[in-house]
């Protein structure tokens, strides 16, 4: 399973720019990347967001899944909020740049991978649906989102 991270800090959401060697090489992306064994979807997205980018997030709710080609069958796209840390790349492990953008933003920006882009541009116009968490079920301290 494959996780994806939308960072919003205001008006602006966090973008990262594919390093040399990726199968997105050269685009601007959400932070993403897949489930480790031992952690939650959600704890991924926190961690693939610092890695990729250096910023500390936490998880607002659930934005959707999407049927995915490559890594992966499904990803989990989670809405976050910034806590902390300013963007910076990986040093070329996985990104070669990181930064906030305004909607107004992304119509100069070249290289913006098409999903992810319409993904951001849907949750920067408030066209969106987020999924709660909901900590009133069994499961809980394990989180679930409905």
């Amino acid at each position: 399973m494959c996780v994806g991270a939308v960072v919003l800090r205001g008006d602006f959401v966090l973008l990262v720019r594919q390093a040399k060697g990726s199968p997105l090489e050269g685009q601007w992306s959400i932070p993403w990347g897949v489930v480790e064994e031992d952690e939650t979807p959600e704890e991924a997205a926190r961690r693939e967001t610092y890695e990729e980018a250096g910023v500390t997030v936490e998880v607002e709710g659930l934005l959707g899944v999407q049927n995915v080609r490559w890594e992966c069958a499904v990803a989990l796209v989670f809405l976050c909020r910034h806590v902390s840390g300013e963007p910076k790349d990986d040093g070329g492990v996985e990104t070669d740049g990181a930064s906030y953008f305004t909607l107004a933003d992304l119509d100069g920006l070249a290289n913006v991978e098409p999903w992810c882009e319409w993904v951001v541009r849907r949750v920067l116009r408030g066209e969106y649906r987020l999924v709660p968490e909901e900590m009133s079920q069994p499961y809980a301290p394990l989180r679930a989102f409905f």
